[in-house]
């Protein structure tokens, strides 16, 4: 029997989480998954027509579903690791449990642990002894290398490489089609821009771009 499942998020990975929903459903001989409905508290117009057409339920804001979320499983399909630390600390304080989701198309190697939570769309590829952290994200087309932590709520977007035996700490969001180098490890909160190159350690809040990556600017 199909689990029930909510969607926080009515933007764009959320619409892409429900891809990977519709395609774990589409790859059991029973459907895995049913969708209730998307949660979002200021979805855009263009965002309500897109669910519209999708015929998928939205819900409202999620103050206004705390009863639906208890015992609940639910999936937060919002990118910024920030706003997913603190939706996911309000609605398990009502009882929601997270569900864990792997695209049949992403490619994973073996001795690999998903954190409750976790997100990984289709054509990601996730090498051995890879460990994700709770409510992490891995977008399309992402590489996530041997041996690597990404802790929670990290986000790695389209198209980044993240080498070998590297670790990401918690709440780092690395951006499209960057690269982080084998064995390196990027600090608590950081941000990677799209397309930069980390060739050292990143510190903790610390925003790097380029190539090679340089700091930016730092968070206290």
């Amino acid at each position: 029997m199909a689990e029930g499942i909510i969607v926080i998020g009515a933007g764009g990975f959320g619409r892409e989480t429900l891809d990977v929903i519709e395609a774990i459903n589409a790859g059991t001989r029973d459907a895995a998954w049913d969708v209730i409905g998307v949660v979002d508290d200021a979805p855009a117009e263009i965002q309500v027509e897109r669910l519209r057409d999708r015929e998928i339920r939205l819900l409202g804001g999620i103050d206004a579903n705390r009863e639906l979320f208890a015992g609940t499983h639910y999936v937060i399909g919002i990118g910024s690791p920030a706003v997913r630390t603190r939706i996911a600390e309000k609605v398990e304080a009502w009882g929601a449990r997270p569900a864990t989701l792997a695209h049949p198309a992403a490619v994973v190697g073996t001795r690999v642990v998903f954190a409750e939570g976790s997100v990984v769309c289709g054509g990601a590829q996730i090498s051995t002894n890879v460990r994700l952290g709770r409510h992490s994200h891995i977008n399309p087309g992402a590489i996530i290398g041997h041996d690597s932590i990404l802790e929670d709520f990290v986000s790695v977007n389209p198209g980044a490489i993240v080498s070998g035996e590297v670790t990401v700490r918690g709440g780092t969001l690395i951006g499209a089609g960057a690269i982080v180098l084998q064995g390196l490890a990027v600090g608590t909160g950081a941000t990677v821009g799209a397309g930069a190159c980390v060739t050292r350690d990143v510190g903790p809040g610390t925003v790097v771009v380029g190539i090679p990556a340089r700091v930016l600017e730092k968070h206290s």
